[in-house]
This record gives C-alpha cells, structure tokens and sequence, in this order.
C-alpha cells in the first residue's frame, strides 16, 4: 500500500519548483497552467529556449552579426586596417620573401598579426575577414529584405485575390525562376558596365554594390512567393477571414491583420534560411570574380587568393573558409530550431 504521503510525492515528482529553470516536455504537458494566458509567441519562446543547439547557433550567428557591426571598433582596438599593406611596406624578409609569401610559418601568425599576412599585398588577413564579414552580410541583408517583402506582396496578392490576378502573378514568378541566377549575373554586370561606366573607367563601387543587390534580389524572391500563395490560399478559405468578408472588413486590412500574423511562420524560418544561401552566393560572385571590386574586403574574394596560395600557404584558406562553414552550419541549425519552436510536430 502507497501512503496518500507517498503518492502525492510520487504524483509531485515532475512537477518543477521555482528553482527548476529547465522544464522538460513531460513537465510541461503535466502543468498546463503554466500554459494558460500564454500567446503563441511566448510559447514559442519557451520551446526554443529549451532547444540548446537553437540557443548556441543563435548566439553564434548573433556574434557574426557583432563582428560585422563592430568592425571599425574592432580595428581600432586591434590596432590595423583592412587596407594597408603591411607586408609590402616593411623590409624585404623581415614579413615577407621574396616571391611574396609570409616569412614566418603558419602564414605569418605571430602576436602582431593574429591570422596572419595576406599573400602578395601583406594586408592582415584578420581585418580582411572581419571588413569581409561586414561587406557580405550588409549585402545579403538588404538583398533578403528586398526579396521577402517582394515574396510577401506577389505571393499574398495572388493566393487571396485568385482569378486573373493569381494567374498572371504566378506566370511572372514562373518566368523569373527559369533564370539562372549566378550566369544571369556574370553576363548582366558588363551590359551595366558598358552602359553607365566610360571604357576608361571602372564601376564604381557603390553600383557594383547596387547591381549586385539589384540581380540577386530580382531573382531570390520566387521560392518564398509560392510558399506564401499556397498558405494564402488555405487560409482564405478559413472561417476567421470569411466571418471577415462577411462583416465587411476591407481586403487591405484582412490581409493585415487576418492573414499575415499567420504566415509569419514561413516567412521567418525561409528567411532564415535565405539570408546564409545569399552569403554564399556573394561568396560564389566574388569567386568568379564578378563581386566587389578591389581593394573592398570580401569573403569570396579571399577563397580566390586562397585558391591561388593553397600550395604555399595554406593558412591563408583555413580562416575564411572556417569562418564560413560555421557560420552557415549555425544560421541552418537556428533556422531548423525556429522552425521547431514555431510548430513542434513540423520536426518530427
């Protein structure tokens, strides 16, 4: 025989006191007043907390995002620039030899110059990251934004209006995606070229920028559009929206307030799934060769360098291409997480 003590222990024992700061899935199901009166954002919140790799990518993209904020702040502590080259300035042998590799090993590791000299020009190779990391996430930044509020008005306008519009919405999108996007750039960036810049010159860099932001955000949008239709059309079929219409609620304001609060969801999670695929896809321009002009630091950019000084230095590839891989690994984790949090059942 169980004491009425005893089973109400036994009855208590997955119950959380204050102290409990992490509350499994069986506690929380066994205390659903905890639940009441929450909104679903704050639940949210409270899942996502509980995911540990959704907390560390997150504070992993957030500290990429810091570095890129900060990097005038950063070079000022640090004591050098993303430009100067420090290398070619100093005495033959003293940073680098003669055919124009870092004397010291390692790619010139020391205290002065934590990841080394760049190969050739002698810049710090630890500015050009974090200047790199800067000039590819304000890029991809903007061109996200750009795409996620063209997705959000072709994709809603078509999945809620239907008829005529939603066919010639879709057509548009259609169309926009039977073109490659990388090929489409390499060849449009010399008609541009050729058109506002004199053959004696070169782009400037702020079109180069404009251009850039300007192809991939024309071409990035697609995907998330029809994601958006398709959740639009289920939701207008829905009884909230009809009561709605019925009650004579203008469409601008159905869709402001009936139909996208719940397609936030899709939104955030492509978003965050968009912003790294954008990253990349700089990196893979700068590669080519098509992306920012030097002297303006780049990420892609330096895998070019590194591609050309792998045989004598590999150092110089390890920094850039390491910085890359968790940042993406990362920003892909955080968006699986969110899109856990968002709806628990979508991840098993």
């Amino acid at each position: 025989m169980t004491s009425p003590s005893q089973a109400a222990a036994t009855a208590g024992a997955d119950t959380p006191g204050p102290e409990d700061g992490g509350l499994s899935s069986t506690r929380v199901a066994k205390t659903p007043n905890d639940l009441v009166g929450r909104s679903p954002g704050q639940l949210m919140w409270m899942r996502f907390k509980r995911d540990r790799t959704g907390v560390i990518s997150a504070c992993i993209v957030l500290a990429f995002f810091a570095i890129a904020a900060l990097a005038p702040l950063i070079s000022k502590l640090y004591g050098k620039d993303a430009y100067t080259r420090y290398g070619a300035e100093a005495p033959i042998g003293e940073l680098l030899n003669d055919n124009g590799y870092p004397v010291k090993p390692n790619g010139g590791i020391s205290s002065d110059f934590w990841f080394g000299i760049e190969p050739g020009l002698g810049r710090d190779v630890f500015m050009q990251l974090v200047y790199g990391i800067r000039t590819s996430l304000s890029l991809a930044i903007a061109i996200t934004l750009l795409s996620v509020l063209t997705a959000i008005v072709i994709g809603v306008a078509g999945g809620y209006l239907g008829g005529r519009a939603d066919y010639f919405l879709g057509r548009l999108t259609d169309l926009m995606m039977s073109f490659p996007n990388q090929l489409f750039f390499v060849a449009f960036t010399p008609v541009v070229t050729a058109v506002f810049v004199d053959k004696q010159d070169e782009m400037p860099t702020w079109m180069r920028a404009c251009v850039l932001i300007y192809v991939m955000w024309l071409l990035g949008w697609m995907t998330l559009a029809r994601l958006l239709r398709g959740q639009t059309l289920s939701l207008r079929e829905r009884e909230f929206v009809e009561a709605a219409k019925v009650a004579g609620t203008p469409p601008a304001r159905i869709v402001r307030k009936e139909l996208l609060p719940n397609l936030v969801t899709p939104i955030l999670v492509q978003s965050t799934y968009m912003l790294p695929n954008n990253v990349t896809a700089i990196a893979g321009l700068s590669f080519l060769g098509v992306g920012m002009p030097e002297p303006v630091p780049d990420w892609g950019r330096m895998f070019a360098k590194g591609a050309e000084v792998y045989q004598s230095d590999l150092t110089y590839m390890f920094f850039p291409g390491g910085a890359m891989v968790i940042f993406i690994l990362a920003f892909n984790l955080l968006g699986d997480s969110v899109r856990d949090a968002f709806d628990p059942k979508a991840g098993r």
